[in-house]
């Protein structure tokens, strides 16, 4: 699974104010949606440690009469600079295109067995088919519109994961698997020194 930083998104959250780290959990876990999950308490400490070290907020320390002290962290005008340059790039994919579903589908392919393959592509179709239902379940309950945008995002995504099965059942079951047969006709005929050296 790939990790997201998350540290632009708690710029932005604290650009409406300063913040404690349980209510900006809180925040962030209202503003992204149910789709994100739950985020660690810990690790957006860590975040907040290394914004504090990067100068990108500071925090000052409150006194509470029975709970320890609350730390309120702010973004610094360093921080508004970064969180500007970071709104206006263009997001490139996190992954690149390397992504378990496309290794599964060539490990498949590379084996010349069209049973495999079919078994492969009805489980990455019905594994997708259930997470489209429930982002368009979230999605139609979603109050927020931001975060119905969000979810929109993510069963485009899926939509886009199933259009791939699709295409890989056309293109390697066709003609009665004769693309498989010719792949692993391929595969056989490089010499095993050849293979192992690649």
């Amino acid at each position: 699974m790939i990790r997201v930083p998350i540290q632009h998104a708690v710029l932005a959250l604290l650009s409406g104010g300063p913040n404690h780290g349980y209510q900006l959990k809180a925040d962030f876990e209202a503003t992204v949606g149910p789709q994100w999950g739950p985020l660690n308490i810990g690790h957006l400490y860590q975040i907040l440690e290394r914004l504090s070290r990067d100068a990108l907020v500071s925090s000052k320390r409150h006194a509470q009469l029975v709970k320890p002290d609350r730390v309120v962290y702010s973004i610094t005008a360093a921080g508004r600079v970064e969180l500007v340059r970071w709104l206006s790039e263009a997001s490139p994919r996190s992954g690149g295109f390397r992504d378990d579903l496309f290794l599964k589908v060539t490990a498949a392919a590379r084996s010349g067995s069209a049973d495999l393959v079919r078994q492969v592509l009805a489980a990455q179709r019905a594994h997708r088919l259930r997470e489209l239902r429930n982002l368009n379940d979230l999605c139609r309950k979603a109050d927020d519109p931001v975060v119905g945008l969000l979810l929109s995002a993510a069963a485009r995504h899926v939509e886009a994961d199933l259009a791939f099965v699709e295409d890989a059942e056309a293109a390697l079951l066709a003609d009665g698997g004769a693309v498989l047969r010719s792949l692993h006709v391929q595969r056989e005929s490089v010499p095993v020194d050849d293979r192992e050296a690649s």
